[in-house]
């Protein structure tokens, strides 16, 4: 079996492990058209956002 040759650092260790929390991104309605889309932005489908129209969509 394969032994390592040296002991891995608390360092190495804890940056490999840094992702191991990640999460998904969380998602929310738009108010307009009802298509999930990212908190505090624009939606990607209607271009509005707090009630404006932002970005021209067809």
């Amino acid at each position: 079996m394969p032994v390592p040759k040296r002991k891995t650092s608390r360092a190495v260790r804890d940056s490999r492990r840094a992702n191991d929390g990640l999460k998904a991104p969380a998602h929310s309605v738009c108010p307009q058209c009802h298509e999930a889309k990212l908190p505090h932005r624009v939606c990607p489908s209607c271009g509005y956002y707090d009630g404006k129209e932002i970005v021209e969509t067809e």
